[in-house]
């Protein structure tokens, strides 16, 4: 009966070896020193060495470029409470750094991985030893990542007009009324400029209307690159654009002004054979709490880019409690 049993226990430790050796995840079992006691065939084909080579080497010299405090805090919870600790690709995205070699996700050179650490207690109970289980999880990680780009690109294109890649009407008033909060939270400064393109309709006439697209863009581009990454432009319909500029006083608001007016209206623009010149009217309204609302700035704004349009165009005009005031002529 005891050469049975014999017989058992030897047929089942040959096939927890086997299993152990054979599974598609990486194992490894350390001593309390972090020397390396089982090095299963998954970490001997992704790191290019044997168990007969790291065994009882310690894991922090073979693999420098695993974070050693961190880890250990990981670890010697387990070594004292005996309790099992996970950790996924998103805090880290790997253990050991190994090459991806998977066809499918073979743009990702590194191998993302997940791993477990769980103790091994002895038979008086002691936990002597830990194990660590690493799983590939790069397919998984390759389609969490290319989610989250998809949604951001798709958060991206609802707030963007596709024409000039400013935000879009919608998302450009968020913005306003987010900066008109700070406004009265923090009392910072801050101003808002509304301008159109004169005789917009003419260009579309005469030119046709991919040259006014053209029109459209180059406009929109030369106000981005006098903007500093901080203020927000968008396209607030048609040929009509906003500007936020955030931390600026009334009096700088009036200088970037009167800078896009004149660079607007100095270089001409080139569609296909054609130089088109065209100028712009801008309306201003520095952020004043005697407004109560942004809605009311943005119609002050209004007003005042108005009062430029019937005073002859190609001027910036400033709204002010007092009444409207030309800034230029």
């Amino acid at each position: 009966m005891n050469d049975q049993y014999a017989q058992f226990d030897s047929q089942e430790f040959h096939w927890m070896t086997v299993l152990l050796q054979n599974i598609d995840v990486g194992i490894i079992v350390l001593n309390k020193d972090y020397r390396i006691q089982i090095w299963n065939t998954f970490m001997e084909n992704h790191s290019g060495m044997q168990p007969q080579e790291v065994r009882d080497k310690n894991l922090f010299e073979l693999f420098p470029e695993i974070p050693k405090q961190w880890f250990r805090r990981k670890c010697e919870a387990v070594f004292q409470l005996k309790h099992h600790s996970y950790n996924t690709w998103q805090e880290r995205p790997f253990l050991i750094e190994f090459k991806n070699y998977r066809p499918i996700t073979y743009a990702e050179t590194d191998m993302y991985q997940n791993f477990t650490v769980f103790p091994i207690s002895s038979l008086t109970g002691e936990t002597e030893f830990i194990a660590i289980v690493i799983y590939d999880v790069t397919d998984v990680a390759l389609g969490k990542k290319e989610l989250i780009n998809t949604n951001r690109a798709l958060t991206a294109q609802s707030r963007t007009d596709q024409l000039t890649q400013l935000c879009n009407r919608w998302y450009w008033e968020l913005r306003l009324e987010q900066e008109f909060a700070r406004f009265q939270r923090y009392g910072t400064n801050a101003s808002l400029i509304l301008f159109d393109i004169d005789h917009f309709k003419h260009v579309n006439d005469a030119y046709g209307h991919l040259a006014g697209d053209e029109v459209i863009r180059t406009v929109s581009q030369r106000l981005v690159n006098l903007k500093r990454t901080t203020d927000i432009a968008g396209r607030y319909g048609g040929e009509e654009f906003g500007i936020i500029l955030v931390d600026t006083s009334q009096e700088n608001a009036q200088i970037f002004a009167e800078r896009l007016r004149q660079e607007i209206e100095s270089n001409s623009i080139q569609h296909k054979d054609i130089s088109i010149s065209v100028t712009i009217s801008l309306g201003l309204r520095g952020f004043s709490n005697e407004t109560g609302s942004y809605e009311k700035i943005l119609a002050q704004a209004d007003e005042a880019l108005y009062q430029s349009k019937s005073d002859g165009r190609n001027r910036t005009t400033l709204y002010e409690p007092t009444g409207i005031a030309e800034v230029n002529k």
